[in-house]
């Protein structure tokens, strides 16, 4: 009975999310910027989707690249973006296509684990200049009693949100959220573990809403 009822509530939840979507990822942007310096000269965002995240950088950098493998969304993101602005975006390989750097700010959001997590990491670090920053913002796979119940903790602060950023009323899914995604496979304990091999001295942290986030700083 117990699983029956909350198969109920999952579905209604899942309704009430289609009806009023919001961004999870577009949640922690602001908190991003403040993770970085006031002006910086060059920025790239892995997994750069419609840009938005991108856009908010240039507000600060000289230069921003974006790089996304769903061509799609790359289109997108260069129609939403203003011919003059100091952005620009490729549809390619994170590990394998990324124009030169080396980056003053690095950002990947929800991105890295659709890639290689270890490869990953060590592509970023050889991508970043000299005292540069590394920020991640990461999706992992649920496996212990504290990861269970921080994703329950999250569930009616996450209705509350959806209803609070569409003012109660229904709306279609942003731009941001129609890119291709695929669930996580490591825990965060996992990701902790090889972080702290390719970056030590990295800042991980548990968030709402099934995220986490690691910032490094280049030495």
């Amino acid at each position: 009975m117990t699983d029956l009822l909350w198969a109920r509530v999952r579905r209604a939840l899942d309704r009430f999310h289609a009806a009023h979507p919001w961004d999870h990822n577009a949640h922690y942007h602001r908190w991003i910027m403040r993770q970085l310096p006031r002006r910086f000269g060059s920025a790239l965002d892995v997994g750069s989707g419609s840009g938005d995240l991108a856009r908010l950088l240039a507000s600060r950098a000289g230069r921003v690249h974006g790089i996304d493998a769903d061509p799609a969304i790359v289109a997108r993101a260069r129609e939403l973006t203003v011919p003059d602005a100091a952005v620009s975006f490729t549809a390619g390989d994170a590990l394998s296509e990324t124009p030169p750097g080396p980056y003053d700010v690095i950002t990947c959001v929800a991105t890295v684990h659709h890639l290689p997590f270890s490869d990953a990491l060590t592509s970023f670090r050889r991508h970043l200049a000299p005292g540069g920053t590394l920020v991640i913002v990461g999706v992992t796979r649920a496996r212990t009693l504290g990861d269970h119940l921080l994703g329950a903790a999250a569930i009616p602060l996450n209705v509350a949100m959806a209803w609070y950023k569409n003012r109660g009323r229904e709306a279609p899914r942003p731009v941001s959220m129609t890119a291709p995604t695929r669930p996580a496979t490591m825990t965060f304990q996992d990701v902790v573990r090889d972080t702290h091999h390719a970056l030590p001295g990295a800042r991980l942290r548990r968030r709402l809403f099934w995220r986490y986030t690691l910032v490094w700083r280049q030495p």
